[in-house]
Protein backbone atom coordinates (compact mmCIF):
# COMPACT_ATOMS: atom_id res chain seq x y z
CA UNK A 1 0.00 0.00 0.00
CA UNK A 2 1.14 3.39 -1.21
CA UNK A 3 1.20 6.88 0.72
CA UNK A 4 1.75 9.64 -0.85
CA UNK A 5 3.07 12.81 0.38
CA UNK A 6 3.31 16.35 -0.58
CA UNK A 7 6.91 18.46 -0.07
CA UNK A 8 7.03 21.80 -0.25
CA UNK A 9 7.33 22.57 -3.73
CA UNK A 10 4.43 20.49 -4.81
CA UNK A 11 6.19 17.63 -5.79
CA UNK A 12 4.82 14.21 -4.56
CA UNK A 13 6.87 11.51 -2.79
CA UNK A 14 5.50 7.63 -2.66
CA UNK A 15 5.42 6.19 1.07
CA UNK A 16 5.51 2.27 0.69
CA UNK A 17 3.86 1.91 4.30
CA UNK A 18 5.36 -0.12 6.83
CA UNK A 19 4.14 -4.00 6.51
CA UNK A 20 2.54 -3.87 3.11
CA UNK A 21 5.28 -5.72 1.19
CA UNK A 22 8.51 -7.78 1.21
CA UNK A 23 11.04 -6.73 -1.86
CA UNK A 24 12.70 -9.63 -2.59
CA UNK A 25 14.24 -9.36 -6.05
CA UNK A 26 14.65 -6.49 -8.38
CA UNK A 27 11.47 -6.41 -10.71
CA UNK A 28 9.11 -5.80 -7.21
CA UNK A 29 11.05 -2.79 -7.42
CA UNK A 30 9.78 -1.48 -11.04
CA UNK A 31 6.10 -2.14 -9.89
CA UNK A 32 6.46 0.43 -6.73
CA UNK A 33 8.06 2.41 -9.32
CA UNK A 34 5.59 2.38 -12.11
CA UNK A 35 2.88 2.83 -9.43
CA UNK A 36 4.61 5.81 -7.95
CA UNK A 37 5.04 7.30 -11.47
CA UNK A 38 1.65 7.55 -12.31
CA UNK A 39 1.10 9.95 -9.38
CA UNK A 40 4.27 11.90 -10.68
CA UNK A 41 6.72 10.45 -7.89
CA UNK A 42 10.40 12.09 -7.40
CA UNK A 43 10.95 9.64 -4.50
CA UNK A 44 10.02 6.53 -2.99
CA UNK A 45 10.12 5.84 1.08
CA UNK A 46 10.86 2.65 1.74
CA UNK A 47 10.93 1.11 5.17
CA UNK A 48 13.88 -1.28 6.28
CA UNK A 49 11.04 -4.33 7.03
CA UNK A 50 10.08 -3.48 3.11
CA UNK A 51 13.43 -5.09 2.12
CA UNK A 52 14.53 -8.86 2.26
CA UNK A 53 17.80 -8.98 4.67
CA UNK A 54 20.15 -9.76 1.40
CA UNK A 55 19.80 -6.26 0.92
CA UNK A 56 21.94 -4.91 3.44
CA UNK A 57 24.48 -8.12 2.78
CA UNK A 58 26.28 -6.17 -0.09
CA UNK A 59 27.77 -9.32 -1.48
CA UNK A 60 24.45 -10.60 -2.37
CA UNK A 61 24.27 -7.99 -5.26
CA UNK A 62 20.59 -7.31 -4.67
CA UNK A 63 21.41 -3.83 -2.92
CA UNK A 64 23.05 -2.80 -6.81
CA UNK A 65 20.21 -4.43 -8.66
CA UNK A 66 17.75 -2.69 -6.56
CA UNK A 67 19.57 0.50 -6.59
CA UNK A 68 20.12 0.72 -10.36
CA UNK A 69 16.28 0.59 -10.63
CA UNK A 70 16.12 4.22 -8.97
CA UNK A 71 18.84 5.62 -10.62
CA UNK A 72 17.88 4.21 -14.38
CA UNK A 73 14.36 6.03 -13.45
CA UNK A 74 15.68 9.36 -11.67
CA UNK A 75 13.93 8.81 -8.25
CA UNK A 76 15.45 9.17 -5.69
CA UNK A 77 15.33 6.57 -2.64
CA UNK A 78 14.82 6.99 1.43
CA UNK A 79 15.09 4.09 3.42
CA UNK A 80 13.94 4.21 6.73
CA UNK A 81 15.09 2.10 10.03
CA UNK A 82 17.91 1.45 12.66
CA UNK A 83 20.92 0.36 10.59
CA UNK A 84 23.10 -0.01 13.86
CA UNK A 85 22.14 -3.33 13.88
CA UNK A 86 24.30 -4.02 10.78
CA UNK A 87 28.23 -4.71 11.81
CA UNK A 88 29.54 -4.69 7.96
CA UNK A 89 32.15 -2.07 7.29
CA UNK A 90 31.30 -2.09 4.03
CA UNK A 91 27.34 -1.28 4.29
CA UNK A 92 27.98 1.17 6.99
CA UNK A 93 31.27 2.95 4.16
CA UNK A 94 27.98 2.52 2.01
CA UNK A 95 25.03 4.30 4.08
CA UNK A 96 27.50 7.07 4.92
CA UNK A 97 28.50 7.73 1.43
CA UNK A 98 24.83 7.30 0.01
CA UNK A 99 23.42 9.82 2.92
CA UNK A 100 26.46 12.37 1.51
CA UNK A 101 25.08 12.03 -1.93
CA UNK A 102 21.55 12.43 -0.85
CA UNK A 103 20.40 10.52 -4.19
CA UNK A 104 19.46 7.50 -1.68
CA UNK A 105 19.28 8.26 2.12
CA UNK A 106 19.16 6.08 5.02
CA UNK A 107 17.15 7.79 8.06
CA UNK A 108 15.86 6.89 11.32
CA UNK A 109 12.38 8.66 10.86
CA UNK A 110 9.44 9.52 7.99
CA UNK A 111 9.74 13.08 9.16
CA UNK A 112 14.06 13.37 8.77
CA UNK A 113 12.85 11.29 5.33
CA UNK A 114 10.38 14.67 4.27
CA UNK A 115 13.03 17.13 5.67
CA UNK A 116 15.77 15.75 3.93
CA UNK A 117 13.53 15.82 0.74
CA UNK A 118 12.55 18.65 0.98
CA UNK A 119 15.29 20.57 0.66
Amino acid sequence: MIKYHKLKNGDNVAEILRGSTLITAPEEVLELIVEAGYQDSVAIILHQESLNSDFFDLKTGLAGEILQKFSNYRLKLTIIGDFSEYKSKSLNDFIRESNRTGIISFVSSLDEALSKLNK
